[in-house]
């Protein structure tokens, strides 16, 4: 008999029971001591709720626009690589779930299937997460593929110059599984890109392939380069907010990547309130205003809510998909999709809040600077 699942711990839980431990520290592992890893999770634990009552909420609307795409809640997935360890149908299993839930999949370059039978399996909006290259006409050729395909925007990682040590990795000796295609790399005419670390370590391919002298003016070339919008994901300093819209970017993307890159890096939470004014004062009057999101320890509905207050439009969650996709498939990444959505409805409806819309920061203690 199947245990119930009633929050993201219990699809973790199961989850590990059916990967392997290579698969498993893969998904799982942070960089070095993980207290990063650790923190993520556990800032959002320090701020309370200050919730609103006699606020008629029996009748609620979690619905939004993000980027241009109204979706069903404000939780996006995140760009998360290898989802064939999970599942055999890998991203498309999980392209499909995010269609049911009427959300944004954001697909990894380094995901198991390619980026046009993924966009061509779902009706789900797909965004693309992109490295840069040292050689710019991978990247260029990655772009034409991914506007092709019907991607609606650019996800672009700058917080991975260089690979982060994990250690739970190093000890698995965790390597791209042979048997596994990486299809976004294959069909371009660089018999490296295609080859390069297929059965090798990731610090391998990183070190051979992607740019670690990226600068402000390489998002400038890719915004311009690029026909669909560009997020810059990777962002905890205001300063760098403000910069990379200046440069051309729609949004940004407060992350620290799981965890996974500089350990005692600030969480995603305590960073979001510092990104969130600065981009306010901007003078957004010859256009929208700056796309801003977050990902990074969200486990609850409550954590999506404390986002939302601080400022974000929405909210990102890669690893507890892919626990619904190893225990269950495509059906456990719906459920938890599922399981999301009826907390953060729940959630709001607690707080005093009828929809995204009446979220605000009175919410908080402590309250936004």
């Amino acid at each position: 008999m199947t245990a119930t699942k009633l929050n993201l711990a219990d699809w973790h839980d199961a989850a590990r029971a059916q990967l392997s431990e290579a698969a498993y520290a893969y998904y799982a592992s942070g960089a070095n001591d993980e207290i990063t890893l650790r923190e993520n999770r556990l800032a959002f634990d320090t701020i309370a709720l200050r919730y609103r009552v006699l606020r008629d909420v029996a009748v609620r609307d979690i619905s939004t626009n993000i980027l241009g795409a109204r979706v069903s809640m404000p939780v996006v997935v995140a760009p998360t690589a290898f989802h064939q360890l999970a599942d055999p149908d890998g991203e498309v299993a999980t392209a499909r779930a995010a269609e049911a839930a009427q959300t944004i999949l954001t697909l990894s370059s380094l995901s198991n299937r390619a980026v046009e039978t993924v966009v061509a399996s779902t009706a789900a909006p797909v965004w693309f997460q992109l490295y840069v290259y040292r050689d710019r006409t991978i990247t260029e050729a990655m772009l034409d593929r991914v506007e092709a395909a019907g991607c609606q925007a650019i996800v672009f990682t700058v917080d991975a110059p260089l690979l982060g040590r994990r250690e739970r990795d190093l000890r698995q000796a965790f390597s791209w599984p042979t048997e596994f295609q990486v299809e976004n790399l294959l069909p371009l005419d660089h018999p490296e890109a295609a080859t390069a670390g297929t059965g090798a370590d990731l610090a391998t391919y990183f070190s051979t392939l992607l740019d670690p002298a990226i600068r402000w003016r390489d998002l400038e070339w890719l915004c311009a380069r690029s026909s669909i919008p560009v997020l810059v994901k990777g962002i905890v300093h205001p300063d760098d907010a403000r910069l990379a819209i200046e440069h051309g970017a729609q949004g940004v993307v407060v992350s620290n990547h799981g965890g996974r890159q500089l350990d005692t890096a600030v969480a995603t939470i305590r960073a979001l309130p510092d990104v969130a004014h600065v981009l306010a004062r901007l003078d957004t009057s010859s256009g929208a205003p700056p796309t801003l999101l977050l990902d990074g320890g969200v486990r609850r509905g409550t954590d999506v809510v404390k986002a939302l207050a601080y400022g974000a439009d929405g909210v990102m969650i890669g690893r507890p998909v892919l626990w619904g996709l190893a225990a269950e498939g495509e059906a456990g990444a719906r459920a938890v999709l599922e399981l999301m959505r009826n907390e953060v409805d729940l959630a709001l409806g607690l707080c005093g809040c009828r929809s995204v819309a009446e979220v605000s920061d009175d919410l908080l203690v402590p309250p936004p600077r």
